[in-house]
């Protein structure tokens, strides 16, 4: 079974309390099995700046699903959690983005692993290293040598 992260992130109702309960969900997912998360990080919105903060964090799991069938099921639970798909990166309760699949690499016209703007947003950076801090890229590259030159968006306590 592969492992897998997925970023998690909600701006809307009770941002902590969602993921949270996102991170239930996403266990109780029939050949899902939950191995860690990160902290939940602050940071400011992406894309779209007219909007609250984002709360984010990263899961890592052993799946058995697809990874079309895992984007599926993320994709009703953020439906679940009243996701509703109207602006391209707009305030959501809900987001849950396959970040790596394993080794997979792919892309398709729904999906592409690793995620497309990984490397580019320090709040998915930061709590993926925290859970894996060795983690590589398929192609082997270290993950955590792009930290640095990632853009900021995290908000410092």
């Amino acid at each position: 079974m592969p492992i897998s992260y997925l970023g998690l992130g909600s701006n809307l109702g009770s941002p902590e309390r969602l993921l949270r309960l996102a991170v239930k969900s996403i266990s109780r997912l029939p050949g899902c099995y939950f191995l860690h998360c990160s902290p939940i990080y602050r940071s400011i919105p992406w894309g779209m700046r007219s909007q609250p903060d984002y709360w984010n964090m990263v899961l890592e799991i052993n799946t058995r699903l697809t990874p079309r069938l895992l984007l599926k099921q993320c994709q009703n639970i953020e439906k679940q959690f009243g996701r509703v798909r109207k602006k391209r990166w707009g305030p959501r309760t809900l987001d849950i983005d396959i970040l790596l699949y394993g080794h997979l690499t792919m892309k398709s016209a729904k999906l592409t692993i690793p995620h497309p703007h990984l490397l580019k947003r320090d709040f998915v950076l930061k709590p993926l290293l925290n859970i894996a801090p060795d983690l590589r890229l398929p192609n082997g590259e270290k993950i955590s040598q792009f930290l640095p030159t990632c853009p900021l968006h995290i908000r410092e306590s």
